[in-house]
């Protein structure tokens, strides 16, 4: 299938007093999968319709293989969209529907059930091809709206929030064959979820969208382990805010001194690193003397467990740990916890 960069050049849209975009610049490379994560009202919705064509911009352009498509309706982009609510065709057979859009661009209708079947095959379902959409579940009509959307090879696919509508499980399991029907036809792909962990695991790249702009784009483990500061820090994975003081170059961080950089311009009175669960260690002592915080509670997440902690001035966190090393921490215990060696992001408290 074929694949092509798409760009947005300082792409600006309004709705009366609300700035939905804000002079937002994207390249997405040939063959490439960027998902555009944020809360609600972010932008990223209104981004996507206006690379499909369903939205115009108020400023700034689109561009696909280096030509503007600004000016273009949706059916003159060639990009194929698959939306949250499958969108199919009543009736129509899953077949019938996937070579829809090889109708309207008049195939023959050999052409058109050859490919149909040949895209059935890539998605799993075969055997599905004479089923009306009412007689398959909800992720097998997700994947007969995935077949038709790449039926006729778009330069660009649009994914928008393609998995919301389906239980865990479904979404789990579809998410991972997703990403690898796009890697198998290379077609570039941008993919609007507010799930973070959807966005993670799919991704080349996440960009992480906020008031319009984008906050960070980067490799999902460099936007979980470098977030360019705490918008960025608090959406993507659960954080905690820990206070530390200043001692010259380095932050004292439950009495471990540490390296750190900062999001704030001078000095903060009452500075929080920001410290992931996982970079933090419980270990047992002998007395409460030897203490700095104490268990409230723990959760076990199957191969994992969370742990829930108070610190001696009252700050609540959390440590994740393996579920059988959690069996040493019952509520009301006295633990020393430790944070790991590593530079933390410091912001203003």
């Amino acid at each position: 299938m074929s694949s092509t960069t798409l760009s947005l050049r300082g792409v600006t849209r309004r709705f009366k007093d609300t700035v939905a975009l804000n002079s937002l610049d994207l390249d997405v490379a040939q063959g490439e999968l960027v998902a555009m994560l944020g809360p609600s009202g972010c932008g990223k919705t209104t981004a996507l319709r206006i690379i499909a064509g369903l939205d115009r911009p108020d400023e700034g352009a689109v561009l696909v293989g280096g030509q503007d498509v600004s000016h273009l309706p949706p059916n003159k982009r060639n990009m194929g969209m698959v939306f949250q609510s499958y969108s199919l065709f009543p009736n129509l057979t899953a077949a019938e529907n996937v070579a829809f859009g090889l109708t309207m661009r008049k195939e023959s209708k050999r052409a058109r059930l050859t490919r149909a079947q040949d895209l059935l095959e890539m998605v799993g379902l075969p055997k599905h091809a004479k089923r009306f959409p009412h007689q398959l579940s909800g992720g097998q009509q997700q994947r007969v709206a995935l077949a038709r959307a790449l039926a006729f090879e778009p330069d660009v696919l649009l994914l928008d929030e393609p998995l919301s509508a389906l239980d865990a499980q479904v979404r789990a399991n579809l998410r991972d064959e997703i990403r690898a029907l796009q890697l198998k036809t290379g077609t570039t792909t941008i993919f609007v979820t507010h799930d973070q962990e959807e966005a993670m695991a799919m991704s080349d790249r996440v960009a992480v969208m906020n008031g319009g702009k984008i906050a960070q784009i980067a490799r999902p483990d460099e936007l979980y382990h470098n977030p360019a500061d705490e918008f960025v820090a608090g959406f993507v994975g659960q954080m905690n805010r820990i206070p530390v003081t200043l001692e010259g170059h380095l932050v004292n961080l439950m009495g471990k001194q540490v390296s750190f950089r900062s999001d704030w311009a001078g000095a903060s009175p009452n500075p929080l690193a920001l410290v992931r669960p996982e970079d933090l260690t419980v270990a047992s002592v002998p007395s409460a003397d030897h203490a700095n915080a104490r268990v409230l509670a723990r959760a076990f997440l199957g191969p994992l467990s969370k742990v829930s902690l108070e610190l001696g001035d009252g700050t609540e966190i959390s440590a994740v740990m393996t579920s059988s090393n959690s069996l040493d921490f019952a509520p009301g215990d006295a633990v020393q916890v430790s944070a790991a060696e590593r530079e933390y992001l410091v912001v203003a408290g």
